[in-house]
């Protein structure tokens, strides 16, 4: 397949800059082979049976886009600049890969300063793509990272305004857990501690995996055939409890319904064979487009993607091609909002 058969045009009026408030008034898309209802994420328990298992992930987005003052010696006191850069994959516990702007103020050797107190050198550069070295490790680092930075929005809305104070809390899913990713499971985005509650009391379960979300998420499709694209890998880990949990579920008969893309491709990542999810640790590119056969899951619930993108190829491995065009065509009628701060599909293949 190519990746034109991805493409649609999108009214730039639909992407959302900010997110519903409350949490679960999102509007949710509710699809199958044939039916489609319109629906908000509040109700979601309308669509789920007792003993359907949501996957979630439970990442935590680092404040992982720093401002800083570069700082060289010159004798004509030009060495300072200022630089920002957002932080997409950690090399080791002081050492990090960053894109930079703009790229072409930075040198091997490059001193760059932050707020409180963090300082790094650059260590390599590679286009608009740095590698660097900073003076704290490990926790440290992290917590200094942390005070230091803003919330990594993505490009789509960086470009049209700045991070601020409430993206700390409405880029961040309220059981975010454990620190490492760069951008946000975006469909977790629309739960909050009452619609848990509210499911959990239905008899809906759920247990939770770890992928650390890598900026490659918003990387376009350069390649004109889909089977020549090389997916960006990330970190994730699948506990014996969880995976144990999954397998249950389907040896049941019970669904799997993986929350967001993340998860998805965690959980399928780890399937050894069809209904079985073992634990697991390491990185992984598992790359899911039309043909994939899934090993673990059941549905999924996600936001609408970007045009030309994996994840609108991997929604369309679930649901078909001709499908998704149906769904997003729909969306787009309806004014649903796209992207990370934007509404939510269901998208159940068993759905009559």
């Amino acid at each position: 397949m190519r990746t034109d058969d991805f493409d649609f045009d999108l009214p730039e009026a639909l992407i959302a800059l900010r997110p519903a408030q409350p949490r679960p008034a999102s509007r949710l898309l509710v699809a199958g082979p044939k039916r489609m209802e319109d629906s908000h994420v509040h109700a979601l328990g309308t669509f789920l049976r007792k003993g359907d298992l949501l996957v979630f992930n439970d990442t935590r987005v680092l404040a992982a886009y720093l401002a800083g003052t570069r700082l060289r010696a010159t004798s004509d006191g030009s060495g300072r600049a200022q630089v920002g850069f957002n932080l997409i994959t950690r090399l080791g516990a002081d050492h990090w890969r960053a894109l930079a702007r703009p790229a072409k103020r930075l040198k091997l050797g490059d001193r760059v300063e932050f707020a409180q107190g963090l300082a790094a050198e650059v260590t390599a550069r590679d286009q608009g793509e740095v590698e660097l070295r900073f003076n704290q490790t490990g926790k440290a680092l992290d917590a200094a990272i942390e005070a230091a930075g803003d919330m990594p929005l993505p490009p789509y809305i960086a470009s049209r305004r700045a991070a601020d104070a409430a993206d700390r809390a409405d880029y961040q899913t309220v059981f975010a857990s454990r620190p490492g990713a760069v951008a946000a499971p975006t469909a977790s985005l629309h739960f909050d501690a009452a619609l848990l509650g509210a499911l959990a009391a239905k008899g809906v379960e759920s247990t939770r995996v770890t992928l650390h979300v890598g900026a490659g998420t918003f990387l376009p499709v350069k390649v004109d055939d889909i089977a020549s694209h090389k997916m960006h890998a990330e970190w994730g880990e699948i506990s014996v409890a969880s995976a144990d949990a999954i397998t249950r579920a389907h040896a049941e008969g019970r669904r799997v319904i993986p929350v967001g893309t993340t998860a998805l491709r965690l959980i399928e990542s780890a399937a050894t064979a069809k209904g079985v999810v073992a634990p697991w640790q390491g990185e992984t590119d598992i790359f899911i487009h039309p043909g994939y056969e899934f090993l673990a899951t059941s549905g999924l619930m996600t936001n609408f993607h970007l045009p030309r993108s994996t994840l609108l190829m991997l929604v369309s491995a679930l649901m078909g091609l001709g499908r998704m065009r149906e769904v997003y065509a729909h969306a787009i009628a309806q004014n649903y909002r796209f992207f990370s701060y934007g509404d939510s599909s269901l998208l159940l293949p068993d759905l009559t």
